[in-house]
């Protein structure tokens, strides 16, 4: 919303917030392959996606600005769904260190399901409207700077191996001893989950209704500029 008014960025100003943010994919995704709480990594995968839409809204370009909002809206919705299965696990366990929470599908099998759908959608799995936000960001990215496309391009990297490994710690392996009796998922849980994803699932089918509707904004803003 500040970024138009500060139209054109100082080039000496705007570099090292660049550097920055990008950087910050880099070591919020390193910092989350070692995290042991289940509530901290969902947190710091949220700070290294606002990194590159950090990054992306300073370049203030029309695919920058359109990839920026379809990945807030497209993260507010994973990483509200990633937070709300943590809170069910956290109900039944009492615990959120990773090593305790294991072996879970054995006794939630349809919350698996859930942890799966939504952890593809967070590692940007395509045909995800995450994808197409981020695909539209490191495009952007590369366009300004092709040397870019190492640290996104390694975040990416980071961010699948980071998700795989919160699925695979909570969901398999052997059920910890200390739990013997767990009470089954509700439905009110379900329904949760459920409307987090319908809109991401609608979003897939038509990305213009986040994207297209902002872009056209962006471009009747600069048409109204050149003509006063």
């Amino acid at each position: 919303r500040i970024s138009p008014v500060l139209n054109p960025h100082p080039p000496t100003l705007v570099f090292p917030i660049m550097i920055l943010a990008l950087w910050g994919v880099l070591m919020t995704s390193s910092i989350c392959l070692r995290q042991t709480d289940l509530k901290a990594l969902i947190a710091y995968s949220s700070v290294s996606h606002m990194g590159l839409v950090t990054a992306a809204i300073i370049l203030q370009t029309p695919w920058a600005l359109t990839g920026a909002v379809t990945l807030m809206v497209a993260h507010g919705l994973t990483s509200s769904a990633l937070f709300t299965l943590a809170n069910t696990n956290y109900e039944r366990t009492h615990t959120r260190t990773l090593l305790l929470v294991r072996g879970l599908q054995l006794v939630l099998p349809l919350m698996s399901t859930w942890w799966l759908l939504i952890n593809l959608t967070n590692m940007a799995m395509p045909p995800s409207i995450n994808l197409v936000g981020e695909l539209l960001i490191i495009a952007a990215l590369f366009n300004w700077s092709s040397p870019t496309i190492i640290i996104t391009g390694v975040g990416t990297l980071i961010t699948a191996t980071y998700s795989l490994f919160m699925y695979l710690t909570t969901q398999r392996g052997a059920l910890s001893t200390q739990y013997h009796l767990l009470p089954p998922s509700h439905t009110r849980e379900h329904l949760t989950l459920i409307l987090h994803l319908l809109p991401l699932g609608l979003l897939m089918l038509k990305p213009t209704l986040v994207s297209g509707l902002f872009a056209y904004k962006y471009s009747l803003s600069k048409t109204l500029d050149c003509d006063s």
